[in-house]
């Protein structure tokens, strides 16, 4: 039962509990005034003008009956009028009052409707902070939906905030990182190429390159994930399947190295977006296949094709180690992997299906992931077709408004 209809029911039930009070009130004064009327005219016609019984006693008795019965009949005629038509009334307009209430509740809780949808619109974003430059802004009088809402207002903006806060600290630290590990990398290439380094400087460089190049791929992957963030606006036609052979033929060198073959079945998939955050997604769904599957004779198969509800499908399945269903969700977050250690010179930095969730729900689509019977995993990305995606990034966005 909603709030308003609680509010109606309690406002029309404590005004017919009040009728009823009213009518029993009025009922018994008028039964009081009643018998004093009825008493004091029996006495009249006891006694005479001059004090002595205008008739006789048959006559006299014979009227004072006549008198009471009249009165009585009277008075049971007002009552019953008074209860039947005064139950009617206060039925009527007890239910004219409900209704009324009805329109009072759904005036005043309309506000707490407004609240309501802005709060449901940033839950059902498809990113935690998407949908967090929304305010209510709610006019009106200083009251406690007012309160309220300008503290719902105050709470969505720090949040927004701290968001933007976040993604810029990682900005701005991953750019000033990048510089020293490029004077570093040429240092050592330096060292490692002068004509009187020792094999065991040379070997020394060859460790630090590996551990330099990892970093530098750490700190690529968290400036593509601060970017991949963010709400693509400027969206263009792609078709998944031209990306999907595309990355097939960029990683099929890298794919025979560790003996695991790539097969790609790309049917037309049109979406639309941004051509090279779908091509980094693809990439990394395919790198991780390659990169966590069997030791020889691992396969990846890439598919496109149009969902059964319109969508561009991208479906990226792989062999591999068994993986537990539990575990499965940890995966998308950042620097998370199955193994519990992290090997010093893995190349993998922690971050590939985060970024693929990331730019996954930054094209309006969702990613979901099922382990394999046999080992591996299938990985599913649903993206809007290119006509609903391109007619959702015409329609008119939300402004920002501040309370």
């Amino acid at each position: 039962m909603s709030l308003r209809t609680r509010l109606t029911l309690i406002y029309g039930g404590l005004f017919l509990a009040a009728g009823v009070v009213l009518l029993g009130v009025t009922y018994a004064l008028f039964s009081q005034q009643m018998e004093a009327g009825k008493a004091g005219s029996v006495e009249s016609t006891r006694i005479g003008p001059s004090g002595e019984p205008p008739e006789g006693p048959t006559v006299k008795a014979f009227k004072s009956e006549v008198v009471e019965q009249t009165r009585d009949d009277v008075l049971d005629a007002a009552a019953t009028s008074l209860m039947t038509q005064g139950g009617l009334a206060l039925l009527v307009v007890g239910a004219a009052a409900a209704g009324f209430g009805w329109l009072v509740a759904g005036r005043v809780l309309a506000p707490m409707h407004r609240v309501t949808e802005t709060a449901r619109r940033i839950a059902a974003a498809p990113a935690a902070d998407r949908g967090l430059h929304e305010r209510i802004a709610l006019n009106g009088p200083k009251d406690e939906v007012k309160e309220l809402a300008d503290s719902f207002d105050t709470m969505v903006e720090r949040l927004d905030h701290s968001f933007d806060g976040q993604r810029r600290f990682i900005a701005n630290a991953s750019h000033e990182l990048r510089t020293p590990l490029t004077v570093g990398r040429a240092m050592v290439e330096l060292a490692m190429n002068r004509k009187q380094a020792s094999d065991d400087v040379k070997q020394l460089g060859e460790g630090l390159m590996q551990i330099n190049t990892r970093h530098e791929r750490l700190i690529t992957g968290l400036l593509l994930l601060a970017t991949s963030e963010n709400e693509v606006t400027e969206r263009r036609p792609v078709d998944l399947a031209d990306v999907a052979d595309h990355v097939a033929g960029q990683v099929a060198a890298e794919a025979r190295a560790v003996g695991v073959t790539v097969t790609a079945s790309a049917g037309e998939a049109l979406t639309t977006g941004d051509a090279l955050l779908l091509e980094r997604l693809v990439y990394n769904l395919v790198e991780n296949g390659i990169r966590h599957n069997a030791a020889d004779g691992g396969w990846v198969e890439v598919t496109t094709a149009v969902g059964a509800d319109g969508s561009a499908e991208l479906r990226v399945a792989n062999s591999g180690p068994v993986v537990p269903p539990y575990e499965v969700p940890a995966l998308f977050e950042p620097f998370r992997r199955l193994a519990p250690d992290r090997p010093l010179m893995t190349k993998g930095a922690g971050l590939g299906l985060s970024i693929v969730r990331s730019v996954a729900r930054a094209h309006d689509g969702e990613v979901t992931a099922l382990p394999r019977a046999g080992g591996g995993l299938v990985v599913t990305v649903c993206l809007p077709a290119a006509g609903r995606a391109a007619a959702k990034a015409g329609e008119a966005r939300p402004v920002a408004r501040t309370a």
